[in-house]
């Protein structure tokens, strides 16, 4: 029970750092980890794909990356999507590539829906900055509101057992073998089991945005998780 305890405490880590770290993995692909001299030529050619995003001004005023943040960020998207937009099935072979162990669709798709806050199927350059923006440089709040979102599937403000379960069980697919010890098949389960026991306040069956964000808070583990990334671009 003590090993099953301290397995869940770190699962709500990992929950929140795969979230993360799976957007760094879309950024390394388009190689904009590293940053390197630019013009403002990126911004003269943003007509020149199908979907054409908001102007740099707006984008800056709307995120928290600076002009030519921005200008770096659209060169790398515009090179791996030409048209200006990317699908889900995009989403899912990007994310195959950095998790050859695993299946990581499934994931992937939870991943896409919460990128694609218009839910027209498509995630334009426009989600991309906004939801790394959150990520990367939003605040304490900011963020778990994200996570929550991406955790709450059908979007009707809750969270529930069946909800938690389908993210675990896609976070343990993605991860395939890398994952210590071995999983039976019903830990995902008993893991959520906890999960609830802790989150779920109220004891009503279903984890609200307040007993969500409260709980992560009042978590040293997913306090720490959330900074590590904060200086990455």
């Amino acid at each position: 029970m003590l090993n099953m305890v301290w397995e869940t405490e770190g699962l709500q880590t990992v929950g929140i750092v795969v979230l993360v770290c799976a957007s760094l993995k879309l950024l390394h692909l388009l190689g904009l980890i590293n940053f390197s001299e630019d013009s403002v030529e990126d911004e003269l050619e943003l007509s020149a794909v199908r979907h054409r995003p908001e102007g740099l001004e707006q984008l800056e005023a709307l995120t928290r990356f600076n002009r030519k943040e921005l200008q770096i960020l659209y060169r790398g998207f515009k090179n791996e999507c030409p048209s200006g937009v990317v699908n889900e099935d995009t989403f899912k072979d990007i994310y195959s590539q950095f998790f050859p162990q695993g299946d990581a669709s499934t994931y992937a798709h939870f991943l896409f829906n919460a990128f694609d806050t218009d839910k027209d199927g498509s995630v334009s350059f426009e989600d991309f900055v906004m939801g790394l923006s959150i990520l990367l440089r939003g605040s304490v709040q900011e963020k778990l509101n994200w996570a929550f979102n991406l955790y709450d599937i059908n979007k009707d403000g809750y969270i529930t057992k069946e909800e938690m379960l389908d993210i675990m069980k896609a976070i343990y697919d993605m991860m395939g073998k890398c994952t210590y010890p071995l999983l039976k098949d019903d830990t995902p389960r008993q893991h959520v089991e906890i999960f609830f026991q802790k989150m779920d306040k109220n004891k009503d069956g279903v984890v609200t945005i307040d007993e969500f964000i409260d709980c992560c808070q009042n978590d040293e583990n997913i306090m720490r998780s959330m900074q590590l990334f904060d200086n990455v671009i």
